[in-house]
């Protein structure tokens, strides 16, 4: 009898562990992914209208981007490119998102489709992504863009 109580007081113990493990997490989880899907927003918004100060408020001091075509770029590099106004968007979308999270970092990856306007020709960009952002200061700030050419259909 003794064997059993104890049996299940310890499967109520891991039971009532395992809940109280997972509905933090998963409340944590969808309310960090709702505001990465926010910045997200924020970032594309923030390039089709031209918005450096928006983008910069995104940024980490360490930022670094890599894109086809283009060196990598720094901050520095990427507030002087946001800033010249010789690029505008006039699409910038992102699609099929999918949102990591582990701890302080979150990797957002998806498909970038834009269309871009320099030195008075438009170019399109079909691409797959890859962003890396870090909780600094309680504020998520991306360190790393990627992209490269999209499979096309």
């Amino acid at each position: 009898m003794q064997r059993h109580c104890l049996a299940a007081v310890n499967l109520l113990l891991v039971i009532t562990l395992a809940a109280a493990a997972k509905s933090p997490a998963q409340s944590t989880d969808e309310g960090t992914a709702r505001e990465l899907q926010r910045l997200e927003t924020v970032w594309n918004e923030a390039h089709e209208h031209g918005d450096a100060d928006a983008l910069e408020g995104l940024w980490s001091d360490d930022l670094e981007v890599a894109v086809p075509r283009m060196p990598v770029l720094t901050r520095a590099d990427a507030q002087q490119v946001a800033r010249s106004g010789r690029m505008k968007f006039n699409v910038y979308r992102t699609s099929d998102l999918h949102f990591r999270v582990y701890g302080n970092a979150a990797v957002v990856t998806g498909r970038l489709q834009r269309v871009r306007s320099m030195e008075g020709r438009e170019v399109s960009d079909d691409w797959r992504f890859t962003k890396v952002y870090v909780r600094q200061q309680q504020a998520w700030k991306v360190v790393s863009f990627h992209a490269s050419e999209g499979a096309q259909p």
